[in-house]
């Protein structure tokens, strides 16, 4: 992450903290923390994907001259995908409102799974040249207290 300049770095590590917070909490040992660190959690991947497709969009509109190749529809889905995603998992928590483990699951790996699509807009010379190396460790954080709260 040394590459990164230093307010997307830190903004970055600082927008893991929550995330970090709730997996403290879940595995705090009181039940009463590890039911409102799961909400906390399912809210904060299901924003953290929103934004994160939020700016493939971004991206996507910003590089017209590739858009009339036709090489960007694929961005463009995947910039919808993580909304739809914790769209799903949401509607998931809400029908079976005791078993939020599965709906944790799919945003970790949906998280996790994230810097595919990051390491193409790169590939493309869409991103800067740091982005992956933002991303990948950003990814990998959220991903894995996502899931570490969800088998709590």
């Amino acid at each position: 992450m040394r590459q990164v300049p230093g307010a997307p770095r830190w903004l970055g590590l600082a927008g893991v903290l929550p995330q970090l917070a709730c997996f403290a909490y879940a595995w705090s040992g009181d039940p009463a923390w590890t039911g409102a660190a799961r909400i906390a959690a399912g809210l904060y991947a299901g924003l953290i994907l929103s934004f994160l497709g939020g700016t493939w969009w971004g991206i996507a509109a910003a590089a017209p001259a590739a858009e009339g190749r036709g090489q960007l529809g694929w961005v463009w889905v995947a910039a919808v995908t993580p909304s739809l995603i914790a769209f799903a998992a949401g509607l998931w928590w809400i029908a079976h409102p005791d078993q939020p483990q599965p709906a944790l699951a799919v945003l970790a790996f949906a998280l996790l799974a994230s810097p595919v699509v990051d390491m193409r807009l790169a590939a493309m010379a869409l991103a800067p040249r740091w982005w992956t190396g933002l991303r990948w460790p950003l990814s990998l954080m959220l991903g894995l207290a996502t899931l570490a709260v969800a088998v709590r």
